[in-house]
C-alpha cells in the first residue's frame, strides 16, 4: 500500500468518525466500516484465518 492509499483511507476513517452520533444502534454501521477501513489500513486479518480478511468479509 502506497502512501496516497493510506491518506485516502486516514481521511475515509476521519470523515466516518466525525458523522458518529453517539447512539450505539445508529453509529452501528459506521462503526463497522471504520473497523474495515482501519484493518485495510494496518494489514491485520482476523486471527486463524489464513485469508486475508476473506474470512470475514472485511
Amino acid at each position: 500500500m502506497n502512501a496516497e492509499q493510506k491518506t485516502a483511507l486516514t481521511n475515509e476513517i476521519e470523515k466516518l468518525q466525525a458523522s458518529l452520533t453517539g447512539d450505539m444502534f445508529q453509529d452501528m454501521e459506521i462503526r463497522d466500516k471504520i473497523h474495515n477501513l482501519e484493518m485495510q489500513l494496518k494489514g491485520t486479518k482476523p486471527m486463524d484465518s489464513h485469508f486475508d480478511c476473506i474470512g470475514c468479509g472485511s
